[in-house]
């Protein structure tokens, strides 16, 4: 199992230029509210949330105890709906009879992806020139350029407004949180672990999206963040009941190729394969208690440990 995680901010950019210059794609954003990265982005609704779904208006089936299966409500009967003179042809060719067609439950939408509103907190702070970072055009990649010294930074402050910037889909926002994420866990050492429970909320909530780039990102992101400093892993233990819920849903979501073969892989692309990766760091980094927790909220995980 390979679990090194290269320069993920990089990967993005070479990525979206493969997409848009060799492929055609056109690239996606989640919001349109800036035209370029020195506009100020606009408030959006205080009822969007990351993560959240749609609320079926419409009207579903329900299920039936008795008969186990799922039926619409009977209808109040309409007086003037009355068999006339001449209806027996009619009903002998079957046009007055009910549908027997059988109702299927209504979709659960699983994999769709949720709003993911431009409300990021790092996106506040960015905009309002609250963060010490700007981008460094260099002639191969780009890099962060960290107005102070790194090593002086209060990460109860500012590890968890980065964190909650990965969910980002528009640039610079997106490039800046994600390659600041990297540094700040590369430069971390004992100072990442006292933070643990403050990033929780903002790796759920990016997952929670269900977006499959920003969930790609997350993934990678905590793969370095089990990997940063000792005992990190045993210290997202007692949050997995947070984090594992989305990766239950996502743990077989592969790529069926047959015999051919899936560059996704490689490249960072196949979920089912960065959360499988995931669940087998946490199980390698997370103690004697990590695996019992992961196949309490995963019962489909077999250990990579104890074979």
């Amino acid at each position: 199992m390979d679990v090194k995680v290269a320069d993920v901010a990089g990967t993005l950019l070479t990525n979206d230029y493969c997409d848009y210059k060799i492929k055609g794609i056109k690239l996606q954003t989640t919001t349109l509210e800036t035209g370029s990265c020195f506009d100020q982005t606009r408030p959006v609704l205080a009822t969007r949330r990351p993560g959240a779904h749609e609320m079926v208006d419409r009207n579903v089936p329900k299920f039936m105890p008795g008969t186990l299966d799922h039926r619409w409500p009977t209808e109040k009967p309409d007086p003037k709906a009355f068999l006339a003179r001449g209806d027996g042809d009619r009903i002998k060719a079957g046009e007055l009879s009910p549908s027997k067609k059988k109702i299927a439950p209504p979709k659960a939408h699983a994999f769709t992806t949720r709003d993911n509103p431009p409300n990021t907190q790092f996106r506040k702070f960015y905009e309002r020139g609250d963060l010490p970072v700007q981008i460094e055009h260099k002639g191969h990649k780009n890099v962060i350029l960290w107005k102070v010294d790194i090593d002086k930074l209060d990460y109860h402050h500012y590890l968890p407004i980065f964190f909650d910037g990965i969910r980002e889909r528009e640039e610079p926002y997106r490039f800046l949180a994600v390659k600041g994420v990297e540094d700040l866990l590369k430069h971390g050492g004992s100072r990442i672990l006292p933070v643990i429970p403050q990033l929780i909320i903002p790796i759920k909530t990016a997952l929670n999206t269900r977006d499959h780039t920003v969930m790609c990102v997350t993934l990678q992101l905590l793969q370095k963040l089990v990997e940063s400093a000792d005992m990190v892993g045993e210290a997202l233990v007692p949050y997995y009941r947070q984090i594992m819920p989305i990766l239950n849903i996502y743990k077989n979501k592969n790529v069926n190729t047959g015999d051919g073969i899936d560059y996704g892989q490689r490249k960072k692309h196949n979920l089912g394969e960065l959360v499988l990766e995931t669940l087998q760091l946490l199980e390698m980094r997370g103690g004697e208690d990590a695996f019992i927790n992961i196949k309490y909220m995963i019962p489909t995980y077999e250990s990579c440990v104890h074979l």
